[in-house]
């Protein structure tokens, strides 16, 4: 048993040195980044700041409603909620080692000894009826268990930013899907357009067929090429079916129907404010998930140099004793015990030093990751600017050819009707005019698509530049 000064003691030392941390604190490492402080294709024209519910400016009431399918019964979504949940009670777990456990306990016990020097041997019956309190409390002196608790702290911080990045993918991953439908059925309408008009054209050339005014040349080749189209419209319709079966799968509603609509009644979302800043790369939810990492490896640096010194614990107890149930709650049956250990490793073959080895090796391959992130979340922004402006800019020439080809298609059947071109030039300019129909709704798919990876890449949105 320690005598209560010298446990007075030990504990006054241990107080003494309880504002000692070791392993570094965390600094936010902003010059290994190394990022340019604009985008280079940062557009022209600004716009309003956009909220993080930016899949609303398409202004589909449907689109809407899938969105929030999606993030409310995803399973995805569904994994994400549970991992911060699990990383909580984590986070409470360590925390709980901050303060001291106290136990009660109670026992009763019967027993018969044999009294020495007796003949013949007498048996000495005891009972012995305990109660009372007991614990046990280690001294963070060294700042291991602060340490422990703020990497549980940034590694619950994390899993929140995780959770945030599965929101935000899926988000897109809805969005995506969604316009890829509305594209196919855009698509669906132009082909459905065409098929009718060489339907129509087809009839027409049997009935000249048979008055001897053209030959059978020309129905054949207005049967091949309504037979053609009559194809790409079965095609059309099973790719549909197919990307309604994946925006189920997204939105966890597994044979899901959307009604048709078309993707050029869908606005154009803004563009971002001209000179935009790197500096928005801090609110993606990914890039703010590794630097959360990248604080928890650094914490756990502390952890590993603290086992290397001596670790001091306090334990005690108070109770009441007495063979005599009736007796145990008076004064003379009152125990209570006071105690403090120390523990220094002296010898285990370098296992600990090895320890601060491997979290340190731990913390610059997460200072490497958040490197990265920040660095692909630069270059993704790009690509979605470039893609943006490209599409746009390129929409206006798309809208050209697709009016002057509709309008030689219906000279070319002007001058067929004359009698004043072959057959084959009309169903070349029909051709032509629902390829270029087709190329600029594509050609708007992939301008909308940009809108939503840059929404994405920019971690949801962004606010203007303050002048």
């Amino acid at each position: 048993m320690i005598r209560p000064r010298l446990t007075l003691a030990v504990v006054a030392v241990a107080g003494a040195l309880a504002g000692c941390t070791l392993g570094p604190d965390y600094v936010r490492p902003e010059a290994q980044i190394q990022l340019p402080a604009q985008y280079a294709a940062a557009p022209l024209a600004a716009s309003p700041a956009i909220a993080s519910n930016w899949w609303t400016l398409f202004g589909d009431a449907r689109l809407d409603e899938l969105v929030r399918q999606a993030l409310a019964t995803s399973p995805d979504a569904m994994i994400a909620a549970a991992r911060i949940e699990e990383a909580d009670a984590v986070l409470r777990q360590v925390d709980a080692a901050l303060l001291p456990q106290i136990n009660a306990n109670a026992s009763t016990g019967r027993a018969r000894t044999i009294l020495p020097n007796t003949t013949p041997p007498k048996g000495l019956v005891r009972t012995t009826n305990r109660i009372g309190l007991s614990t046990a409390f280690e001294l963070d002196v060294w700042g291991k268990l602060r340490r422990a608790s703020e990497a549980a702290r940034a590694q619950a911080l994390g899993t929140r930013y995780a959770s945030e990045t599965v929101s935000l993918s899926l988000a897109s991953a809805v969005v995506q899907a969604y316009l890829n439908l509305r594209a196919i059925d855009a698509e669906l309408l132009v082909t459905r357009d065409t098929v009718t008009s060489q339907a129509s054209s087809t009839r027409l050339t049997r009935t000249r067929f048979e008055g001897g005014i053209v030959s059978q040349l020309d129905v054949q080749q207005a049967e091949g090429a309504l037979a053609g189209y009559s194809a790409a419209q079965l095609e059309l319709e099973k790719a549909r079916a197919l990307s309604e079966n994946l925006l189920g799968l997204l939105v966890g509603q597994p044979g899901l129907q959307v009604a048709p609509g078309d993707l050029r009644n869908l606005p154009v979302p803004p563009v971002p404010p001209a000179g935009l800043p790197s500096t928005l790369l801090e609110a993606r939810p990914d890039v703010r998930q590794a630097e959360a990492e990248l604080i928890a490896a650094n914490a756990r640096i502390g952890v590993a140099k603290a086992a290397l010194f001596p670790s001091i614990t306090l334990t005690g107890t108070y109770g009441r004793e007495s063979k005599d149930l009736s007796q145990l709650f008076n004064a003379p049956a009152a125990v209570w015990s006071l105690g403090a250990g120390i523990t220094q490793p002296i010898f285990e073959g370098g296992r600990l030093r090895a320890q601060v080895d491997q979290v340190t090796a731990q913390q610059k391959q997460s200072l490497e990751s958040y490197r990265k992130a920040a660095q692909s979340a630069f270059r993704e922004v790009n690509d979605a600017l470039v893609k943006l402006r490209q599409s746009g800019d390129a929409e206006d020439a798309y809208g050209r050819a697709m009016n002057a080809a509709q309008r030689a298609r219906q000279l070319a059947q002007v001058r067929y009707d004359g009698g004043y071109s072959p057959y084959l030039e009309v169903l070349t300019a029909e051709r032509t005019a629902n390829e270029a129909t087709l190329a600029w709704v594509q050609n708007r798919q992939a301008r909308l698509g940009a809108s939503v990876e840059l929404f994405k890449a920019l971690g949801g949105g962004w606010e203007p530049r303050s002048n």
